[in-house]
């Protein structure tokens, strides 16, 4: 299998991060704010033409200061324990370095995931909190 981690298009991901993310409600909840600001970096996992997986970044204070926001991170059921999402978050590295804005990284990490983002590099702030529209989370950071 040869994937292809590479900047996306929002229109290209929103389908995937809906079906994963999103399931039971609107299309138009996938569609988060910030998306569609020109400087959020949105990444995508290809398998020839079909999206497989997505992260975007968007500029969001963290304790008050400039930080990146990871949100929609998905990864295809098929295609999950493969490192594709590890594989997203080192593409991201130098693409959020380059833009200067931030090397604070933060998110919404949905409980089951946080084991993946500690084997990021990932640390899990404060207590598990519920997000109504998308079940238990943890804020989790990050500084590259």
């Amino acid at each position: 299998m040869d994937i292809e981690i590479r900047l996306a298009q929002f229109d290209e991901i929103v389908d995937l991060r809906w079906r994963i993310l999103r399931a039971g409600l609107p299309r138009e909840s996938a569609d988060f704010p910030g998306d569609h600001h020109p400087g959020t970096l949105h990444v995508g996992a290809y398998d020839g033409n079909e999206v497989v997986g997505c992260a975007s970044f968007m500029q969001n204070e963290w304790n008050g200061a400039p930080a990146w926001q990871l949100r929609g991170m998905a990864v295809e059921d098929g295609y999950r324990s493969l490192g594709i999402g590890q594989e997203i978050l080192v593409f991201a590295d130098p693409q959020i370095l380059q833009r200067g804005y931030s090397k604070q990284l933060w998110c919404n990490a949905r409980s089951p995931a946080v084991r993946f983002y500690r084997k990021c590099g990932w640390q899990t702030v404060g207590e598990e909190l519920v997000i109504p529209t998308a079940g238990p989370h943890y804020k989790m950071s990050r500084r590259i």
